[in-house]
């Protein structure tokens, strides 16, 4: 191989390849995504899924085994930038170690509404935790030398005619909320490759459109990796390479022929193609394989399946707990109730799935974790799972990513119940929901609402475990939001465990026996019903118009995304952005606000309940009206603590940078501070306030992007 090879040593054809990814039949390594072409003995650079860990389809010959870390809105509930680091080094171990240069995530877009079907893929609500977990993501998996990919540039939130359908966003709402995340992980952790994608934006393919792709992203942040596009993305090659889309996967013969003629033509200047060929092939000399790294096949999945356990554990989110009905005593006697005890769901589903060595369900959490399950009632569950899906779907559930419409889960009668009642000490209900790439969800039952076996079977134990003074707890396992609010009252606890991981089973047995104090918070709003959501107003804001077959979606509620619009209108949602319940309680004080160049925010957080335990503190910030009208609030900082035994005090020091308090006002062109008072709200979650302070700038500070 040729170290030194220079864009000017590579004739036109070879050029061209540099900038279409390999034909399938030229693929080094069966199972990835995609792989770069073997252009004058430059290595083929393979590519992989994420981004709960690395996916390489099994094929004949063999399987290739990786951690099943829990999904990424799971990661972001931790609010722990450390722990999510060293999630991401992990799986770019196990992508080196398996001869993977390109790991293609983290997907970084915003959860505009509870429906999309890839928000288990993505981090948040909010623009800036968000980008601050991608931070994060990207920098672990950068540190061991693998490339990592935030995903899909820009304003692709729904999965519902997702290559075509046009999204109409005004430019303060794109900067604001959906480019943010990106223009954040960019410029803090410098990845090195940025995926394009599907959809179009005002008309024009994202990846074809060149003020996304070169204006904002390389001339106002200063990116300067690849960008390649989704796999089969837009229309135009030709465009895609103008626009600045280096790299086309996930390649054909065909489009290097046509790039080829487009050049020979004159409809594509060759500075076009220099400009990208030069791009990749830096890419692709940062790779392991070009610095002639041999892959062990063997990544420490042990060591890993540790860092598993450990990611699910900070992402659980206790919403309810009357009564300190949790955590149950490690010998209680329990009744599990629900087909989700065996068909738990660990990650979702399309590109986010993965093949682990192993995966523990619910059933054999809880047997294993020493709680003393039911095995009686929880036999009738697994012989009807079996009954119902068949014996291969069972065996499968362990090892692949599995989906189907719910069971009807009301299988033991009310005569029944009251028996298993009289002699357990407690009911776990298991509510479980997939989700996947290229569906959306919808808001029906069985999906965003309790199918109504599901509701009987809340109703029913609920009336014969309460008869008995006994406790009812509900764990979700679920990708995203699903309603509560009509049932939740009718439990004392409710567990959120979203889709954790091959560790499922052993997190949710911890969390209920104390083993684990809950330390996860919302990254998302649960709304109280579908209709509370802003994007469902009208069917021009989502799906979009004809709402059969949509070709126009609006983001018609501007900057105002979940908390925002909840807190702008005065709607309670069932549980809100940065909601999360804990086993001891934290107070906050001694709050000190000082200003110079930055906005220093101090205070200390004191564990003052009786368990260990860690809190996520949020600082917030109201604004002025200015120009411009604004949300109430929005998260500028946040911190999880350390583990704090009860009494024990963090003091906690967060900077916030005077331009991050800006709006864009799209009318000038210019990001706007402005003058006036502003707001510091620090709390336990966006409407659990616990300190204030003000403080004042007396000059508007405006600047480009």
């Amino acid at each position: 191989m040729s170290r030194d090879i220079r864009v000017e040593d590579l004739s036109l054809e070879e050029k061209v390849q540099l900038l279409v990814g390999a034909s399938w039949h030229l693929r080094r390594i069966h199972g990835t995504a995609g792989e770069t072409r073997p252009v004058r003995g430059l290595p083929m650079v393979a590519m992989a899924d994420g981004p709960s860990g690395i996916r390489i389809e099994p094929n004949p010959i063999r399987r290739w085994p990786a951690t099943a870390f829990p999904v990424p809105i799971m990661l972001a509930s931790t609010w722990n930038p450390e722990l999510v680091e060293a999630v991401g080094r992990a799986m770019g171990e196990e992508a080196r170690d398996y001869g993977i240069g390109v790991f293609l995530a983290p997907g970084i877009n915003i959860h505009r509404h509870p429906l999309c079907g890839r928000n288990f893929e993505y981090f948040s609500e909010d623009p800036l935790l968000a980008g601050k977990i991608a931070v994060a993501y990207v920098k672990g998996v950068q540190s061991v030398g693998v490339a990592a990919t935030p995903k899909h540039f820009a304003a692709n939130e729904q999965e519902t005619n997702r290559t075509t359908v046009d999204t109409i966003v005004d430019e303060r709402t794109l900067r604001e909320i959906y480019l943010k995340p990106f223009e954040i992980v960019v410029k803090e952790a410098k990845p090195w490759a940025i995926m394009s994608s599907y959809n179009k934006l005002n008309g024009k393919y994202t990846s074809q459109n060149e003020w996304l792709l070169t204006k904002v992203l390389r001339e106002e942040w200063g990116f300067d990796g690849i960008v390649m596009s989704d796999w089969g993305a837009g229309d135009n090659p030709i465009e895609q390479v103008k626009a600045g889309n280096d790299l086309i996967m996930p390649g054909s013969d065909e489009i290097v022929s046509r790039l080829i003629e487009a050049v020979k033509r004159g409809e594509l200047s060759e500075d076009y193609v220099n400009r990208s060929a030069a791009r990749v092939l830096e890419f692709i000399k940062r790779t392991p394989a070009y610095k002639g790294y041999k892959p062990t096949n063997a990544p420490n999945l042990k060591e890993h399946s540790k860092l598993a356990y450990e990611a699910a554990a900070e992402g659980v989110v206790l919403l309810k707990n009357n009564n300190e009905a949790l955590p149950l005593n490690t010998n209680a006697k329990v009744a599990l109730f629900g087909t989700g005890q065996i068909e738990t769901n660990r990650g979702g589903l399309g590109s986010g799935h993965t093949h682990p060595r192993y995966f523990i369900n619910i059933l054999d959490g809880l047997r294993n974790g020493g709680l003393r399950v039911d095995e009686e009632l929880s036999s009738i569950y697994v012989n009807y799972v079996k009954e119902n899906r068949g014996e291969d779907y069972l065996c499968a559930l362990y090892y692949e990513e599995a989906y189907s419409e719910p069971l009807p889960q009301d299988v033991v009668s009310e005569e029944q119940v009251r028996k298993y009642a009289e002699r357990n000490d407690a009911a776990v209900v298991v509510i479980s929901r997939n989700s996947g790439e290229g569906w959306d969800r919808r808001a029906i039952k069985g999906d965003y609402y309790l199918t109504d076996s599901e509701r009987r079977l809340i109703e029913v134990v609920s009336k014969q475990f309460h008869a008995l003074g006994r406790r009812v707890i509900v764990v979700l396992n679920v990708p995203s939001p699903i309603e509560v609010v009509s049932w939740r009252d009718l439990v004392d606890a409710i567990i959120l465990v979203w889709l954790p991981g091959q560790e499922a089973g052993r997190v949710v047995a911890d969390v209920l026996t104390g083993r684990i104090n809950p330390s996860g918070k919302l990254p998302t709003t649960f709304p109280r019903d579908w209709s509370d959501v802003p994007a469902a107003k009208a069917v021009e804001c989502y799906p979009g118009t004809p709402p059969d077959n949509p070709k126009v979606v609006k983001y018609c509620e501007g900057v105002y995304v979940g908390y925002r619009y909840y807190d702008k209108y005065g709607i309670e949602p069932a549980y809100e952005f940065g909601f999360g319940l804990s086993y001891t309680r934290f107070e906050y004080r001694n709050l000190r606000v000082t200003i110079d160049d930055s906005v220093k925010v101090s205070f200390d957080v004191i564990n003052v309940g009786k368990y260990p335990g860690k809190e996520i503190a949020q600082v917030y910030v109201k604004a002025p009206q200015g120009s411009l009208d604004k949300p109430v609030q929005e998260l500028k900082a946040f911190k999880k603590t350390r583990l704090l035994n009860p009494g024990e005090v963090d003091h906690i020091e967060l900077t916030i940078n005077i331009k991050e308090l800006a709006s864009f006002n799209d009318a000038k062109g210019l990001w706007i501070v402005d003058k006036g008072e502003y707001e510091v709200r620090v709390g336990a979650s966006s409407r659990d306030i616990r300190l204030t302070s003000k403080f004042t700038l007396n000059n508007e500070i405006s600047f480009k992007p």
